[in-house]
């Protein structure tokens, strides 16, 4: 029994040990990242937000003064439409004045050591 609890200890101090490495690396960042992030650039960008605009204007035309739209017209109608509220979403928010998230001290304000300090 005892030789077996000693096989189990060498075994867990050698997988530490082993993985102390692989853990401290810091890596330069994934494969996919660069692609990622030139998609997000290109989904956010101003061209974009005139596609969105287009896309939703065209699409909205088409459902309201369509006429007779046969269904699958009109299910590829609301889909560019959707497709273009996706896009424009952030200058949709941006017309309501959000800027998103942000995290700071108050305009007028010290930080939180000044105020400790005084």
């Amino acid at each position: 029994m005892s030789r077996n609890l000693l096989t189990i200890r060498c075994l867990v101090i050698m997988s530490a040990l082993l993985a102390t490495p692989a853990l401290a690396s810091s890596g330069g960042g994934l494969p996919w990242e660069g692609p990622l992030e030139q998609i997000q650039e290109s989904i956010t960008g101003p061209v974009a937000g005139a596609i969105a605009l287009a896309a939703v204007a065209i699409a909205g035309g088409m459902l309201i003064f369509g006429g007779e739209l046969n269904d699958f017209a009109r299910r590829l109608m609301y889909i560019v439409l959707v497709a273009g509220i996706l896009l424009g979403a952030t200058q949709i928010v941006g017309l309501f004045g959000s800027a998103g998230a942000s995290i700071g001290v108050p305009t007028g304000q010290g930080s939180i050591v000044e105020m400790l300090h005084d």
